[in-house]
């Protein structure tokens, strides 16, 4: 048998064979408190009855665990060391109708795959949580581990005395023993338990049902006790109701799954997970300082997109991970869309064309491009499919469809596709059918161009003048890169744009279907002449957004006077991808931020700004330009840091982003004297999180030593505190320094997955490039192992953060394809691992070449 991975071909082969009626699971977990020689591990034991409708024939049930006490197929006793090979139970001469049960004990993880176990090292404090997807509830429980499996579950736990346990449903204590309802069917990887003493709250939700019924939901939220000072339940709470009566008013489905619970966990590896009646979340989205409007307008995304997958993935489940976009693609539309239509957060699909989209932009050109509709042929392709092609591509292509079919056709379609495949599974056709019933339209060819190709187009404005100095014609031309050629039919806005009393403002506006490679638009035809064509205005398609010669110098003049928000974030974001594409130099993007970026009003926006210049700098701008860049924009950002209101959402973005530039010997004393009290900027609280960003730059230059990350710890003795401690003394420039980090993450497995990723935020310093040289080839050397030891989320952030990116020159992308070239035969999902970072170096590296020869120019 093949070890842990599964293919598509043994999972649908085992689902032709099999169907389950339920599991019973039982776990003890008062092991996770307490002293324990040896690997911590639990007790789990599993019944599962299924039936075979092939008696007499084999398969295997999965569970990764240290060891198996027993296994009993119908009554029959097999041996633990004959059928378990320590990830699957081969199950021999099945009966029509099949009880297993497996007693094992199972390990508790500090990775976040399976059931973590978190020490709080503020007050000793053990949590727990479970997470699985795509395909750890083997970890916990035997199984078979495959979407379209499912079954009704039924749980019981016992725990240390004075914890609470939360499952999917319901629960009790009654004996010492925690026993939850029995669940709809669903999925093993939405299954779930948390348990410990966390803080709990609790509200409820009612509505009234067409059918006269009244639906009420009880509602929890939680996290650790530590957190409870900082929490917001309220807020919680809010987005939660608002996002029921929103997606009840839609869907015309009422919640399935009972109870509605949210835990916000340690150390969690996602941003959250949909399991039904139980939802967890990072627990970084209780803010423990001030942060943005940004900040609680991407928690209320995460709770709605979580809560659209209760009927998208949780209700209604893909067949397998080909057709994961069914679930992630309308979970991410439905929540931008639920955000603008039931909260607060009305200017959501800001955010969405100017974040969302530039993850799928990048991802959508990388050489692992691939359709909307994946061809995922095991479980490591499905890792690494949650992505930007799944997620945000998709959401837009379903924005496109919306405007292509109409919103009412689209829900009513979506209420249909409840009705007819609740608790079941299904496949792109499914949904399809469902859609040209309610649209009428031939969705086979809208899904051919959207969904089973790959790559983004670029759309670019033509314009031709009359004599008189209005348009005589406006076209768009449609481009492709040469690996993927598809040409795609786009539903477009396009707005002409003029100055008007010193302010950008729009005054002509065409609606219009682009199909090939020239599309005229005729009813722009006679408008008078503009100073900016924006095609693809108000963000109907996906597209990447080029610019005519007079729209882009228009841009480099007046971005700032643009009145529209939206317009405005499209024009960044189209202006960002020329740079990434090197058809505009990073020290020019620079510039436009320098310029524009203290007149930009939506906080979102301008702190994705801050993100992109400082990646300009880092990767795109020529080297020699680099500390020019450096002082430039550490002038700006402390101009406009001392130049926001005093104690606004703004002041708070230019601080941090000044001491992400921060790099003289002024800049630095500003912020140890901001730190020390010496220092003061009008109106900035210098709270907890605040102080840790400006103590890392002070590490990372060498202008505090290592005694200084220690005393913050004393005052921070928590477990964020904990993560910013060991990212502050990674960060040191130190030879020997880096060797020690590289030793815990490379030849040492004792981190936890979030200690992982703050020693590799440290030691990953863009100012620190040479004493980072000599581990370019170590690199290479030492991923193979890593990707076979590891366990495969803690190999993703190794073979990701390690990658030598900041040794940015053609030698390094020569030993990359030298790796690539001499391990063809390495796991397909470390390739494409190795495969993306070769060519975001090869991106770069033809930016700062663009940058520089147009330096030279000038």
């Amino acid at each position: 048998m093949p070890g842990e991975n599964l293919s598509r071909d043994e999972a649908r082969e085992r689902a032709a064979l099999l169907s389950v009626d339920g599991y019973d699971v039982s776990l003890d977990i008062r092991s996770a408190v307490g002293e324990e020689a040896g690997e911590r591990t639990f007790r789990s034991v599993t019944t599962l009855r299924f039936r075979c409708n092939e008696p007499g024939a084999s398969s295997f049930a999965d569970l990764i665990a240290p060891s198996v006490t027993a296994v009993s197929l119908n009554g029959r006793d097999l041996d633990p060391g004959e059928v378990f090979d320590g990830a699957r139970i081969l199950l021999d001469d099945l009966a029509a109708e099949n009880e297993l049960v497996v007693d094992a004990r199972c390990a508790y993880s500090r990775t976040g795959e399976g059931l973590h176990r978190f020490v709080d090292p503020e007050d000793g404090e053990v949590y727990l949580y479970t997470q699985y997807e795509p395909a750890d509830a083997r970890r916990v429980f035997a199984n078979f581990e495959q979407p379209d499996l499912k079954a009704p579950f039924r749980f019981e736990v016992r725990a240390p005395e004075g914890w609470t346990v939360w499952s999917n449903g319901a629960g009790e204590r009654a004996d010492g023993v925690w026993r939850f309802a029995e669940t709809k069917p669903i999925s093993t990887y939405i299954t779930c338990v948390v348990a410990g003493p966390y803080h709990y709250v609790t509200d409820t939700y009612s509505r009234d049902l067409g059918d006269g019924t009244t639906l009420e939901i009880p509602l929890g939220a939680m996290c650790r006790k530590g957190l409870a000072p900082h929490f917001d339940p309220d807020d919680v709470f809010l987005i939660t109701k608002q996002g029921l009566d929103f997606f009840h008013d839609r869907f015309d489905y009422p919640y399935p799954f009972g109870k509605y619970d949210q835990a916000f966990v340690p150390e969690y590896n996602l941003g959250a997970m949909e399991n039904p009646g139980l939802v967890t979340f990072r627990e970084e989205y209780v803010f423990r300082g001030k942060v943005t409007r940004a900040s609680y307008e991407a928690r209320a995304n995460v709770i709605l997109h979580e809560m659209a997958h209760m009927w998208f993935g949780d209700l209604v489940t893909m067949q397998w991970w080909d057709d994961l976009w069914l679930k992630e693609s309308f979970a991410d539309f439905m929540g931008a869309f639920a955000l603008v239509g039931a909260t607060r957060f009305t200017d959501g699909w800001i955010t969405f064309a100017n974040r969302r989209k530039a993850w799928a932009y990048r991802a959508d050109q990388l050489p692992s491009t691939h359709p909307v509709t994946a061809d995922i042929r095991d479980l490591q392709d499905a890792k690494l499919n949650f992505d930007g092609i799944t997620y945000a591509k998709g959401a837009s292509v379903l924005k496109q469809l919306v405007a292509y079919v109409g919103q009412d056709a689209f829900l009513e379609g979506a209420r249909r596709y409840f009705k007819r495949h609740a608790y079941g599974n299904t496949r792109l056709g499914d949904l399809l059918s469902v859609l040209a019933e309610t649209s009428g339209r031939d969705m086979a060819v809208w899904a051919r161009s959207w969904l089973q190709t790959a790559g983004v187009n670029s759309l670019t404005p033509q314009v031709l003048l009359d004599p008189a100095g209005r348009v005589s014609e406006l076209a768009v031309l449609q481009e492709a890169a040469e690996s993927h050629p598809e040409l795609r039919p786009h539903r477009v806005a396009i707005g002409l744009y003029r100055l008007q009393d010193g302010r950008l403002v729009r005054y002509a506006r065409a609606e219009t279907d682009v199909d090939g490679p020239r599309t005229v638009v005729a009813e722009l035809a006679g408008a008078e002449a503009p100073e900016l064509v924006l095609v693809n205005d108000d963000d109907l398609t996906y597209c990447k957004i080029r610019f005519d010669d007079t729209s882009l110098a228009t841009l480099r003049e007046h971005l700032g006077h643009m009145t529209d928000p939206l317009a405005r974030a499209l024009c960044w974001s189209a202006l960002w991808n020329m740079t990434r594409d090197a058809l505009l130099p990073a020290p020019d993007f620079i510039d436009l931020v320098m310029t524009f970026g203290r007149r930009e009003s939506d906080i979102g926006v301008l702190q994705m700004l801050h993100a992109w210049a400082n990646s300009a700098l880092v990767h795109y701008a020529p080297p020699w330009w680099r500390q020019t860049g450096e002082k430039m924009l550490a002038h700006i950002a402390l101009r406009d840091l001392r130049g926001a209101a005093p104690g606004s959402e703004h002041q708070l973005a230019w601080a941090r982003f000044f001491a992400s530039v921060a790099s003289s010997g002024s800049d630095f004393e500003l912020l140890q004297g901001l730190l020390d009290g010496t220092a003061k900027i009008d109106g900035l609280e210098v709270d907890q999180e605040l102080r840790w960003t400006f103590l890392e730059p002070l590490v990372a230059h060498g202008v505090a030593d290592e005694s200084a990350p220690a005393a913050e710890l004393a005052r921070d003795d928590t477990a964020s505190g904990k993560r910013h401690h060991v990212r502050c003394l990674a960060a040191r420039p130190s030879a020997a320094v880096k060797a020690q980090a590289w030793a815990q993450l490379v030849e040492s497995d004792t981190l936890s997955n979030a200690l992982v990723e703050a020693t590799i935020a440290g030691f990953d310093q863009p100012s620190q490039r040479e004493l980072l040289a000599p581990y370019a080839e170590k690199y290479f050397a030492s991923i193979e192992r890593i990707w076979s030891e590891r366990s495969i989320q803690i190999a993703m952030h190794v073979v990701r953060g390690l990658f030598p990116s900041l040794q940015d020159s053609p030698q390094t992308l020569a030993a990359a394809d030298a790796w690539l070239t001499a391990r063809g035969s390495a796991a397909p999902a470390l390739r494409r691992l190795v495969l993306e970072a070769q060519d975001d170096l090869a991106r770069a590296l033809r930016a700062q070449t663009a940058g520089a020869q147009t330096s030279a120019e000038q």
